[in-house]
């Protein structure tokens, strides 16, 4: 799979209801990608994947992304210890942005700063930042 090109909608319909899975990536070859806690739904962190990176999650089962910062693939655990296998993939109605529900491993976490979450901090209506300890 990873180095299959995924299929293309032809239409507004195909793409909202029809049953091909056709991944609308962005003008530098990305997709939105949201990965929760699949027992809790807790949100983990947010990244982006190239089709390569989306393929090799479809085909192994775990979580690969791709760094903005780093140009370059990442599987998700390789460096931090902190691995997501996929219970589920979901995309949105237009096909632009998924959502991964996770098993993570290692210490549980996802995010670089050692805590389970990227969203770690609240917003108050000040515009405050307020850290909610996880």
């Amino acid at each position: 799979m990873s180095g299959t090109a995924f299929a293309t909608a032809t239409d507004k319909r195909e793409l909202e209801e029809g049953a091909v899975f056709a991944p609308r990536f962005d003008a530098s070859g990305l997709i939105l990608c949201v990965t929760v806690e699949a027992s809790t739904n807790e949100p983990l962190m947010v990244a982006y994947m190239n089709a390569e990176a989306l393929g090799l999650t479809m085909e192994t089962g775990v979580a690969h992304y791709w760094s903005r910062s780093r140009n370059s693939l990442w599987r998700k655990g390789d460096t931090s210890g902190q691995t997501q296998r996929v219970v589920e993939m979901r995309v949105d109605c237009d096909q632009d942005a998924l959502l991964l529900r996770v098993e993570a491993g290692g210490d549980g976490g996802a995010c670089h700063t050692g805590r389970k979450s990227c969203f770690y901090r609240s917003v108050d209506k000040d515009g405050r930042l307020v850290f909610t300890g996880r």
